[in-house]
């Protein structure tokens, strides 16, 4: 896997102040993309054992609520198989910090078991998030006002109650 970016001071990519991660691949190719050079998988810098330790130690001071994961696409095949690892770690090592990721494919329609770009680690991965924002971008529903997101067919899931309830919950941020 090759990344664009790690931003150790996040504001803007979910709630208080985060590590985000912003991955190299995607095949979804939204008009109006924010980030279109993210759509090549060899984009950037491979993604390796120092990239890492780099991720752990800026996640580690208290002020830092948690990891984010967009790209270019997290939920690309080859992308969930070394994404896989680095949540679990997180998870295991730094279970006080959330974990939000990005998506532009749709949680209920691509991802859940039987979708279009479920894998065999789609599952665990889904099980170690804390918010989801998916949808594509839809340039003709740019919406600036909107908070964590691009346009207004995307939408802020809260993971755990969603796949508790076997249903879409929304997220809503608390401020």
């Amino acid at each position: 896997m090759f990344y664009g970016e790690i931003k150790k001071c996040d504001i803007a990519n979910g709630s208080g102040v985060r590590v985000s991660l912003f991955v190299s691949g995607c095949r979804n190719h939204c008009p109006g993309c924010f980030q279109p050079e993210t759509w090549d998988f060899a984009y950037g810098r491979p993604f390796t054992k120092e990239t890492e330790s780099e991720i752990f130690q800026a996640l580690r001071p208290s002020y830092i609520q948690g990891l984010t994961v967009l790209g270019g696409e997290p939920f690309e095949p080859e992308n969930q198989k070394e994404l896989l690892p680095l949540l679990k770690k997180i998870r295991e090592q730094l279970p006080n910090k959330d974990i939000w990721m990005f998506t532009g494919y749709v949680l209920d329609q691509d991802l859940l078991d039987g979708g279009r770009k479920h894998t065999e680690q789609t599952d665990e991965i889904l099980s170690m998030i804390d918010v989801l924002i998916d949808g594509p971008f839809v340039e003709e529903l740019k919406d600036i006002t909107l908070q964590f997101r691009g346009s207004s067919n995307q939408r802020l899931i809260d993971v755990p109650a969603s796949l508790k309830a076997r249903q879409v919950i929304e997220y809503v941020p608390a401020f």
